[in-house]
Formats: C-alpha cells, structure tokens, sequence
C-alpha cells in the first residue's frame, strides 16, 4: 500500500474546501431570500393595517353623513 501524496492531500482539501463553499453559499442565499420575504411580509401587514384603519375611517364619516341627512330631513318635515 503506498502513501498519500502531497498532491492527493491538496485535491482532497481542495474539494473539501469548495464542497463547504458551495453549500455555505446555499444556506446563505436561502437566509437572505427567508430575510426579504420576512420584511415583505411585515410591510405588507403594515400596509393593510392602514387600509383596514381608513376604511374604517370612510365608514365613520359615511354613517355621519347618513345620520346628519336623516335628521335634516326629518327636520325638512316637521316643518
């Protein structure tokens, strides 16, 4: 059985090395794609949250002027 060389050391470190590159890589890329779909998320909720506040808001000032127009007009016709 013969020894190693110094150049089978060097392969076997070599694609050791560019196995644990590649697949930090992968990790990496996922982690950043979770990241940005995460912060994709939380504006979204940001913004239905203020929609969901100025309907709310259209609604109030709608049934206000629901109310003023029924009291004008039984105003209108008590008189």
């Amino acid at each position: 059985m013969k020894a190693p060389s110094s150049f089978d050391l060097t392969l076997a470190i070599s694609a050791a090395v560019v196995s644990l590159s590649l697949g930090g890589c992968g990790v990496a890329e996922t982690g950043a794609v979770a990241a940005a779909q995460g912060g994709t998320a939380a504006e979204q909720a940001k913004e239905a949250e203020k929609t969901k506040e100025k309907v709310e808001q259209d609604i109030a000032a709608a049934e206000q002027a629901a109310a003023d127009a029924r009291a004008k007009a039984e105003e209108e016709a008590g008189q």
